[in-house]
């Protein structure tokens, strides 16, 4: 099968140059006498020609060879002094934190509080580790911090897991962070308008 396949090409190539050289007229080269003189031999199987293994064992896709080096990748991106150089475009919508004077970009959050929040929550994790282990939690889990237990009455910490932290909580790191975001159904029995009818 992948002979024919190479031979059909292989004719296809000398006539495309016949056409180039010498035109439509004159005789044809011997090669290609050859390569139908030897086509006859070769025995025709019943398959049918298919696009998909020509393509397969025949294409070699354009590919990257070799991984591009830092310079020149550098090269791409901001020109070299020797031939061009890219202008550079200065950033207008650099912010300042509020919280604790770093820079950041307009629509990111500031990196440095990022951070912060990261290292407290992995704290949060790994205490909720050490307490629960890898059991499934089928209530509801708790961090607090030094003393915050006190200030809430007990009926508020029934049915819930409690995680104490041995530190205070950090001036930056929210109390309402304990409230649930979801809000729970309406206990109204008023009818809405569009039920009057």
């Amino acid at each position: 099968m992948l002979s024919e396949i190479i031979l059909k090409s292989f004719r296809t190539l000398i006539s495309d140059i016949e056409r180039v050289f010498i035109g439509n007229r004159g005789p044809t080269l011997p090669a290609l006498n050859f390569i139908e003189s030897n086509c006859a031999s070769v025995p025709s199987s019943k398959k049918q020609f298919s696009i998909q293994e020509f393509m397969q064992d025949g294409f070699l896709w354009g590919v990257p060879k070799k991984r591009l080096t830092i310079e020149r990748r550098k090269k791409r991106m901001f020109g070299s002094i020797d031939r061009y150089c890219k202008t550079v475009i200065p950033k207008t919508d650099i912010l300042v934190c509020i919280h604790c004077g770093h820079d950041y970009e307009r629509n990111h959050l500031c990196p440095n509080c990022y951070a912060k929040v990261k290292k407290e929550t992995e704290e949060m994790q790994e205490a909720i580790l050490k307490d629960l282990g890898l059991s499934p939690v089928e209530q509801d889990v708790v961090v607090l911090y030094e003393g915050e237990k006190e200030t809430t009455p007990s009926e508020y910490w029934e049915g819930k897991r409690i995680i104490e932290l041995p530190k205070p909580r950090p001036p930056w790191f929210s109390r309402n962070l304990l409230q649930k975001s979801t809000t729970t159904t309406s206990e109204l029995t008023d009818v809405q308008p569009d039920k009057l009818g």
